[in-house]
């Protein structure tokens, strides 16, 4: 693979060469085919693939060669630590793993959905378009559509070159505990993606499918499909629940090597240093992204469903489920809980919970 100029090399860590490398070229092949197709959901359609990837990367240090037999082939450059090349970490192999269970979960949802198709764009672009002069709109697709979001999805796998770095020679306590929790949030945003799908399935077609996934098996009604959105099942709970999993699912992956017993590790936090949280930076900034998009994504339902959907949001959460009880119970102490449950969950369901 050609060099990187050499005032952008230098100074890179050794196990950070080809990913740096592969992340910049990734961006910059984005932005030119979204300018040359005016598709600018050139990222989205390798969002499920290059988390994986990197991850990937760092979990299988010993298994690439020293120099890369293809264009763009992962490689380790000589310079590495010996220790990273000749022993797998049990900690990063597990990551990987759940990475990959993560893949395969947001791929299928990304195929079912037609989003893979290559004249699809995210109807976000769209609307951002026009509220936004041209020249700005290429600003936003050249420095965070194809740039930022790419190093995010870069940032994704540095949890996993942690782990590489430590080198455990076997899983913690911390490692089985975390893993347990990964995968039941994997299985919590799998059963709110299908109901999502079941819902706008039967919001456009007015069937219910009959082979449905366990967990979406819901008896929607005419009066889901004419509010428009939906707010049963997990969604009762969370305005996003898959959102929320999402989120949850990188902070657990980001915290295996920081709670492990191995250094580098997560130092005691100080109220006169950000430095302590420094390692925290990927899910951070995945945080950050997420409430940002959801805000603007939440903006759009708001000029669809004024009325509901206003309801909705003082009803609901709009990520952790903890707090709709709360929500619900400020409500009540205001005298309007009652009307706003039949308006969000609809009058069905709130005389079931009344009986």
């Amino acid at each position: 693979m050609a060099p990187l100029p050499f005032s952008i090399y230098r100074g890179i860590s050794p196990t950070f060469q080809w990913p740096v490398k592969f992340c910049l070229y990734n961006a910059a092949v984005a932005w030119v085919l979204s300018v040359v197709t005016g598709n600018v959901s050139q990222v989205d359609r390798v969002w499920t693939f290059l988390p994986t990837i990197y991850t990937a990367y760092y979990a299988l240090l010993p298994l690439w060669p020293t120099k890369p037999p293809l264009y763009f082939f992962p490689y380790v450059p000589e310079t590495v630590h010996p220790d990273l090349v000749e022993r797998y970490s049990p900690r990063a192999l597990l990551m990987f793993g759940l990475v990959f269970i993560w893949m395969c979960r947001l791929s299928y949802n990304t195929w079912r959905r037609g989003l893979f198709n290559l004249n699809d764009e995210d109807y976000r672009w769209a609307i951002l378009r026009t509220k936004i002069p041209p020249w700005l709109f290429q600003v936003v697709n050249l420095t965070f559509i194809a740039f930022i979001q790419n190093v995010i999805l870069f940032l994704l796998g540095l949890p996993t070159e942690v782990a590489a770095v430590q080198q455990p020679t076997k899983l913690s306590a911390s490692d089985y505990v975390l893993a347990t929790l990964a995968l039941a949030i994997l299985a919590t945003e799998f059963v709110a993606d299908n109901q999502q799908y079941s819902f706008q399935t039967y919001k456009h077609t007015g069937v219910h499918e009959q082979n449905e996934w366990p967990g979406a098996r819901i008896q929607w009604t005419p009066a889901d499909a004419k509010r428009g959105f939906v707010t049963r099942g997990l969604w009762a709970w969370s305005r996003h629940p898959n959102f929320f999993c999402e989120q949850t699912f990188w902070v657990i992956i980001n915290l295996f090597p920081l709670l492990a017993p191995e250094s580098p590790r997560l130092a005691p936090l100080s109220l006169k240093s950000i430095t302590p949280i420094w390692p925290l930076l990927p899910s951070i900034v995945l945080c950050t992204l997420f409430f940002s998009s959801t805000k603007f994504t939440e903006s759009i339902s708001l000029s669809k469903y004024p009325v509901g959907y206003r309801a909705y949001q003082s009803r609901v959460s709009m990520f952790v489920p903890f707090l709709t009880p709360v929500w619900g119970l400020l409500l009540q102490l205001r005298g309007k809980k009652e009307a706003v449950d039949r308006m969000v969950y609809g009058q069905d369901v709130v005389e079931k919970k009344t009986q």
